[in-house]
């Protein structure tokens, strides 16, 4: 898929020289989802903020569509839809004419008929006479990415869009957004809720103290980083690993009921005929054998609290 936006080397420092950003490199793809995933102060929202025009960078460069941020601004601008973290939203105002007046911010042509068909993409139409007041917040959520899509823009950035919304609205927004990539725009989404992440993204990017750490696809991501483990179940439970059975690989459960396996399925060998074997000489017995992949947020953690320990960047496609 070819690149829809572009940022090199880009850098956001601020008096006192705080760095939000240092030399974020990284190319989206036409059509897909990435999410950026980060803890507080990372510097998710300093990029979405940078690559949108609100934070002016310190150093490097932004196309979108190959218009540049800065010195096309308007061109650039256009292409983009943002949905930010607060509502912030004109209480008194109707739905249809908050929508409105965002299309027309960018200088789109009256076309009610476009409009219709955003707001019953989002459930909204029958809450179009409504005053924003109205609605609950969830459907104000709704009314921010409809804001951001009337203008009909290529790329849409959501920031923490589900933030503090309850479950069920959280997938009927995955679902939204699995639509809107079918109308082929470029979704780039920030979020705390790694699931959701797992659930939709094409490609993973981790950003900490403002460095990109790596971007890559998701499953491959997952499968190369990914472990698996397997719980061995005993039919009684033991105060302590056996000598004969003691390996960096294998811990024991808090209740003592379960021997923890931890393997590389890439391995020529996962050593698990072994240990079973072993678990049988050392006179322990098995109830049942469970395994489980490692999740993203597993990678997640790992990939941060690494770069804690050592402030070295991991490689990764898309990263300079």
């Amino acid at each position: 898929m070819p690149t829809i936006v572009d940022i090199k080397n880009l850098r956001k420092a601020y008096d006192g020289g705080f760095e939000a950003l240092k030399g974020v490199t990284l190319e989206i793809r036409e059509g897909e989802i990435l999410a950026l995933l980060g803890p507080n102060g990372a510097g998710k929202t300093t990029l979405i903020s940078t690559v949108c025009g609100i934070t002016m960078p310190t150093d490097g460069t932004v196309t979108v569509g190959g218009h540049d941020t800065v010195t096309d601004y308007r061109a650039a601008r256009a292409m983009i839809g943002l949905v930010p973290q607060e509502i912030n939203l004109e209480p008194f105002e109707k739905v249809i004419n908050t929508v409105r007046f965002s299309r027309g911010l960018f200088g789109r042509k009256p076309d009610d008929a476009a409009l219709e068909k955003v707001l019953r993409q989002l459930s909204l139409w029958d809450k179009k006479d409504s005053q924003i007041r109205a609605l609950s917040g969830g459907m104000k959520r709704r009314v921010l990415i409809a804001k951001a899509l009337a203008h009909d823009p290529r790329v849409l950035f959501l920031d923490e869009p589900t933030a503090g919304v309850d479950v069920e609205l959280r997938k009927d927004m995955w679902e939204i957004v699995a639509g809107l990539k079918a109308d082929g725009v470029t979704i780039i989404l920030t979020t705390h809720y790694i699931e959701e992440a797992e659930a939709i993204a094409d490609r993973i990017g981790v950003i900490a103290k403002g460095e990109l750490l790596l971007v890559e696809d998701k499953a491959k991501l997952m499968a190369r980083m990914g472990k698996k483990q397997l719980e061995v179940q005993l039919t009684q439970p033991i105060e302590a690993i056996p000598a004969a059975l003691q390996s960096d690989a294998l811990t024991l459960s808090k209740d003592g009921s379960a021997l923890i396996y931890s393997y590389d399925t890439r391995g020529e060998r996962t050593g698990i005929t072994k240990l079973l074997a072993d678990v049988a000489a050392a006179g322990l017995v098995l109830a049942d054998l469970v395994t489980r992949q490692s999740s993203l947020e597993d990678i997640f953690v790992d990939l941060v609290h690494d770069d804690n320990k050592s402030d070295t960047k991991l490689g990764g496609e898309g990263v300079a």
